[in-house]
């Protein structure tokens, strides 16, 4: 059954873990919506071989509109875990336990929604002690499922683990 996908993502994203995945998920069938800030703008990958055109602004949606969140990594979550607006969004989706999807810094958004106490994960290893702080349990894995719910991978190298993982999470 599709599902569909809010994808939190500004600037500065990892072009491949937005690419890849958001690939996978559209091939499966899974509806894909890009929010940030401005609808209609267009982020950029910071490798510059990636642009998502923003379908929604944070201030458009609301997390009954969705059944999983997907947070690609880069240094995309680190700007959007400084609005509170982003933050709040993800944590509904960890409380209602829907599916939550994220690579490599994604988790950086999840550690700032105060989400992580005791569920186990992984990340960058740049994120590991902010991991272990945020009280997760850390495991350095390609892909890290913890309760059925929540995917974690580490890097770029880890994206076909990951989007196994998801694609099995959402069904």
């Amino acid at each position: 059954m599709s599902k569909k996908i809010a994808v939190v993502v500004t600037d500065h994203f990892e072009d491949s873990e937005y690419s890849e995945p958001v690939q996978a998920f559209k091939e499966k069938g899974h509806e894909i919506t890009a929010i940030e800030m401005e609808k209609g703008k267009t982020v950029k990958g910071k490798q510059g071989h990636s642009e998502v055109v923003i379908d929604q602004s944070i201030d458009e949606v609301s997390p009954e509109d969705f059944d999983a969140l997907f947070i690609p990594g880069g240094f995309s979550p680190d700007i959007l875990r400084a609005d509170e607006r982003f933050v709040q969004f993800a944590k509904a989706f960890m409380d209602a336990k829907k599916p939550v999807l994220a690579i490599c810094h994604g988790p950086q958004l999840l550690i700032t929604a105060e989400t992580l106490e005791g569920r186990d994960v992984t990340g960058y290893k740049s994120i590991h002690v902010d991991l272990k702080n945020a009280g997760a349990n850390l495991h350095d894995k390609e892909v890290v499922v913890c309760q059925n719910q929540l995917v974690t991978s580490r890097q770029p190298d880890d994206i076909p683990a990951f989007v196994q993982e998801s694609l099995r999470i959402l069904g």
